[in-house]
């Protein structure tokens, strides 16, 4: 996949942060940018330190050291929030409320009304074929139902930022090569995307990557960049590669 252009205004700008939780630390001297319309993928195992770093950008949890700015703001800052569209990990979902009264909900919050909302909502849940279950109730969901009903709500109110942690997990892989083809839509409209992930596959299909481990930023680029760089045929082994020289 060739580079995108990178915008020089960026997106997300993290300067030597830290994390730390009383004596444990999470994440270590964290520098990074997210220019505007790529997809930048943080590729790293649990426990890596991925969420918290996600968790930070997006205002949730405060830095202990360094400084996190996201649209030319410093975080954490509540108005960001409201643009962007964040895709935990752990689904936040209502399960005793239909999908569609957690659509409906969540676009309330975040001042979506009328023809609108109403056709925002049909457009995100055609988008995660979940258009035929919108008025069941979620804890009739299967857990993959469930992930792709949170990534709905995250595309809701068509943020120019979305911070999706872990978007594919439980997903078939035909309906993820639908969802990572939205994706890039979204980019070429303009959309910046940073998302977690620990497949390799979907790895490669992001602009560029950061690879963490045990808190760190071992290498940042191109997928193909990062492979020819560590003299490596595939991302798993440069991933290898790259942690192995920092051991």
């Amino acid at each position: 996949m060739s580079p995108i252009p990178l915008n020089p205004d960026p997106v997300i700008v993290a300067n030597h942060v830290g994390k730390a939780f009383s004596n444990k630390t999470v994440l270590t001297d964290i520098s990074l940018t997210v220019h505007k319309a790529e997809t930048f993928g943080l590729l790293g195992p649990s426990g890596s330190g991925k969420t918290t770093l996600v968790k930070l950008l997006t205002g949730i949890d405060e830095v202990s050291s360094g400084e996190i700015t996201v649209l030319g703001n410093v975080m954490p800052k509540l108005s960001v929030f409201q643009q962007i569209g964040y895709m935990a990990q752990s689904d936040a979902l209502y399960t005793e409320l239909s999908a569609q009264e957690n659509l409906e909900l969540f676009a309330a919050l975040y001042g979506l009304k009328g023809a609108r909302r109403s056709a925002r909502i049909l457009e995100v849940m055609e988008l995660v074929s979940l258009h035929n279950d919108l008025n069941k109730r979620v804890d009739q969901y299967s857990g993959g139902m469930k992930r792709r009903l949170s990534l709905a709500i995250a595309l809701l109110h068509d943020p120019p930022l979305l911070i999706l942690d872990e978007p594919t997990v439980g997903i078939d892989p035909l309906l993820r090569q639908s969802i990572w083809n939205e994706l890039k839509a979204l980019n070429a409209k303009g959309t910046t995307i940073l998302l977690t992930t620990h497949v390799m596959d979907e790895a490669s299909k992001c602009d560029r990557l950061g690879m963490i481990r045990d808190g760190r930023l071992l290498a940042v680029n191109t997928p193909q960049s990062l492979i020819e760089e560590a003299g490596q045929s595939s991302i798993e082994e440069a991933f290898i590669y790259y942690g192995g020289e920092q051991s």
